[in-house]
């Protein structure tokens, strides 16, 4: 399966996500011009988000163990994750740098435990790097996307992205934001959320039968909670995040003739309604008032150009793309952790004029990217060849 095109759309979603982040400090002038009918980062991530949708469940189903999707993603993603983190933190001990606003406020044992299940954004603790706040719903997806694999109901994603997207537009405006945050204390939600995913995933992993079936189904049902009742951004939102990444499967079980071609279109389009209708409808109550007409100018834009990007470059799946461009699609999860961290010391140490200076988004490219490819190298492809060893290992339950 040539899967060039969606290392494409990874490293072009990639680099908006850090230009965007950049033009803060090295454009600000053309960013105020641009934000008024587009948002980048927006639609850098929701393309991330459909990417995820058409490869991780297929992921799942290829290896057909959980264990092997757990300790797969588990490499990929968390040691350049706590590369990434340590640096704040490093700065913060040094006092070179405050930590991120709110987070220094927490206790340091619940901010790291938060961090750990990668759920903190849907656990009312401040992501330690801004970025990070998307990998609470990638985790919150895997959750779910194991559910439906031990009960068998991976095969009807239209489903699934079409209750998420009724939802967000009938639920998501009147669910409250971090209830169980806010009523049982972070600390207790946090650790009473970690020892949940622990068993949660340790069961689905290793238990055998109907225990097999409850872990999985529980750390679904974990996840489908904290992003409807204690999510930062909002429950309808978050609905539309998995509505989105659910949308993703819907393309690829299409492509390969696992769902009919006219059933898969319907419910794409009818998804992409209700996701523009759900941001228009719900700005008006969380989006503060001289922003709303702004809001929903960007969100439709963000929106239908993500989704245009992404069928575009499906239409041309068979095409060869250039290799500098998959190149950055390989390097992309750095460039997606590691533009932030960068712009971070950058900003400590160099400073912004307040004035668009295009010759330093250049200069900071290119080290990004140099950056990148050096975490990719020594960070990134080690542990995922060592994830992939030891999945292949065949792990046996215990006796």
């Amino acid at each position: 399966m040539r899967l060039g095109w969606l290392d494409a759309l990874r490293g072009w979603a990639a680099l908006v996500v850090a230009l965007h982040h950049a033009s803060f400090y090295y454009v600000p002038e053309l960013r105020a011009q641009m934000v008024g009918w587009f948002d980048p980062g927006r639609y850098g991530v929701l393309l991330f988000f459909l990417v995820s949708g058409y490869i991780v469940p297929v992921s799942l189903e290829r290896h057909g163990d959980v264990r092997r999707f757990w300790i797969g993603r588990f490499f990929r993603i968390y040691p350049l994750l706590a590369v990434a983190c340590a640096v704040p933190v490093a700065l913060a001990v040094s006092g070179l740098r405050e930590m991120r606003a709110g987070l220094g406020d927490y206790d340091p044992v619940v901010a790291v435990l938060a961090h750990v299940t990668m759920l903190q954004d849907v656990l009312a603790v401040p992501n330690a790097i801004n970025v990070l706040w998307t990998l609470s719903y990638e985790m919150a997806f895997y959750l779910v996307v194991v559910a439906l694999f031990v009960v068998k109901g991976g095969r009807r994603p239209g489903a699934v992205a079409g209750v998420c997207v009724v939802a967000a537009l009938v639920a998501g405006g009147v669910l409250p934001v971090a209830l169980f945050s806010r009523t049982a204390g972070i600390g207790v939600v946090v650790l009473g959320t970690a020892v949940l995913l622990a068993a949660a995933v340790g069961l689905a992993m290793y238990g055998r039968g109907a225990v097999r079936i409850a872990g999985g189904v529980a750390g679904g049902v974990v996840a489908v909670l904290l992003v409807a009742l204690n999510s930062r951004i909002g429950a309808w939102e978050g609905f539309v995040i998995l509505a989105v990444m659910f949308t993703g499967t819907v393309v690829y079980r299409a492509e390969h003739g696992q769902m009919g071609r006219r059933a898969a279109a319907g419910t794409m389009l009818a998804v992409l309604a209700g996701v523009v209708a759900a941001g228009l409808w719900h700005a008006q109550v969380s989006v503060p008032e001289e922003q709303v007409a702004g809001f929903r100018v960007y969100w439709t834009g963000s929106v239908l150009l993500a989704a245009g990007s992404f069928a575009g470059v499906w239409l041309l799946r068979e095409r060869r793309f250039p290799r500098w461009w998959t190149g950055l699609g390989t390097i992309s999860f750095s460039v997606y952790l590691v533009h932030h961290v960068l712009l971070m010391l950058s900003g400590r140490f160099l400073g912004t004029s307040g004035r668009d200076e295009v010759h330093r988004l250049v200069v900071f490219v290119v080290v990004l990217l140099a950056v990148s490819w050096v975490t990719y190298r020594w960070v990134e492809a080690p542990a995922q060849r060592f994830g992939r060893a030891l999945g292949a290992r065949g792990l046996k339950p215990p006796a």
